[in-house]
């Protein structure tokens, strides 16, 4: 085995390379599946006839399902890959979770039963179902993002069995709503530019406005969160701990919490800064470029989205999942892992598999190409 590659199979490499997948799903998730939730939570504001609405569903009903794939990929690699954090965060956001995925499983059903009678009002409650299955995984996701920062309630026992002591509506405070509007303004802008690459004419032009408001709403609420970190958030620093090399043992280091620790590794790396610049920059890009090269707004749309992601990772790390009730039982990078032979299995597997779902994606995409009108629908039962 050579340096380079004994080095990259280390466990200390493997611990972070897998830190970069995770963030890698959480992204292709947030960008393929986030513009999909912010159609449906769309669909009732800018479609105002029933054609308009089923104009709207068809622009994602072909590819909706596949983009899901990248969620189920998100949690597969969290169960297998970091068994403590899926254990602690389905003890504490259990029914935030479960409110998550019937929210989900409303939309496979809208998609299905909406065009199956004309009745106006059959159909109008499949809406308010599609628009419940966007907005409530947009807004909750980022609710669980600020709790994160926040710092979660849990603690371990010496069997190393691990106890939530907060509630539900616990984890509905001021700071994690305004990152779960960071969360849904940005899902919502994502989902505006889409449709502006997919309609045209009037849809187009409300999308484009949509688009404006969630736009400034992202803008506002990520700087506004930003600021909150700063000056009214206190962060977590890693005092000492076992070893990068050592078990995954949460008990074995000592955590500190200070103010401004969340900002500890843009210190230590000025450049880092770049990264949520970059968030700023992707929404403005995407603005400025809507109306003209709709296809480029969204790829800049989706730089914000994945600025944003890499801006919240950045600045926690080492820590996954930190605890404000026994901050040394906090979860880390380096204390959460499964074993070092899991780790390189998954490691290959991924390599071998990520790339072509990339490829299928791409493929159906290209064969998807081209806008949606009414013309397209009206009067067919080939489509949604």
């Amino acid at each position: 085995m050579s340096d380079a590659l004994t080095f990259l199979m280390s466990y200390e490499t493997l611990r972070v390379v897998w830190w970069l997948f995770l963030g890698v799903l959480l992204i292709g998730f947030a960008i393929m599946d986030g513009f999909d939730l912010g159609v449906g939570v769309l669909l009732p504001i800018v479609a105002r006839t029933d054609d308009e609405r089923r104009v709207l569903i068809n622009t994602i009903g072909p590819t909706w399902e596949g983009n899901q794939v990248w969620f189920i990929l998100g949690g597969g690699a969290i169960f297998a890959a970091f068994p403590l954090i899926y254990a602690a965060a389905f003890s504490g956001f259990f029914v935030a979770l479960i409110l998550v995925l019937f929210a989900l499983i409303l939309r496979p059903v809208g998609f299905d039963y909406r065009s199956k009678l004309a009745d106006p009002r059959w159909r109008s409650l499949w809406d308010v179902c599609l628009f419940i299955g966007g907005f409530v995984p947009a807004l909750v996701f980022g609710v669980a993002f600020g709790n994160l920062l926040l710092g979660v309630p849990f603690r371990y026992d010496e069997a190393l069995r691990v106890y939530y002591d907060g509630n539900f509506f616990g984890l509905l405070n001021p700071f994690a709503l305004l990152v779960g509007v960071v969360s849904l303004s940005l899902l919502v802008m994502h989902g505006a530019v889409f449709l502006q690459l997919k309609t045209v004419g009037e849809l187009r032009a409300r999308a484009r406005r949509w688009h404006r408001i969630a736009a400034l709403a992202f803008v506002a609420s990520f700087a506004g969160a930003g600021l909150w970190i700063a000056f009214g958030v206190d962060g977590y620093r890693l005092a000492s701990f076992a070893g990068t090399q050592a078990g995954s043992n949460p008990l074995a280091k000592t955590v500190v919490v200070e103010a401004g620790a969340w900002f500890a590794n843009f210190r230590a790396l000025p450049v880092l800064w770049l990264i949520p610049l970059l968030g700023f920059a992707g929404a403005g890009v995407a603005w400025w470029l809507a109306s003209r090269r709709a296809g480029w707004a969204f790829v800049a749309s989706g730089f914000a989205i994945a600025a944003t992601i890499l801006t919240a990772g950045v600045a926690m790390f080492p820590f996954m999942m930190p605890s404000n009730l026994m901050p040394s039982h906090s979860l880390t990078v380096w204390d959460s892992t499964s074993s070092l032979l899991t780790l390189r299995w998954m490691f290959w597997m991924t390599v071998l598999f990520l790339p072509l779902i990339i490829l299928y994606t791409s493929w159906v995409f290209r064969v998807m190409r081209g806008p949606v009108m009414v013309e397209h629908v009206r009067g067919s039962d080939a489509h949604y």
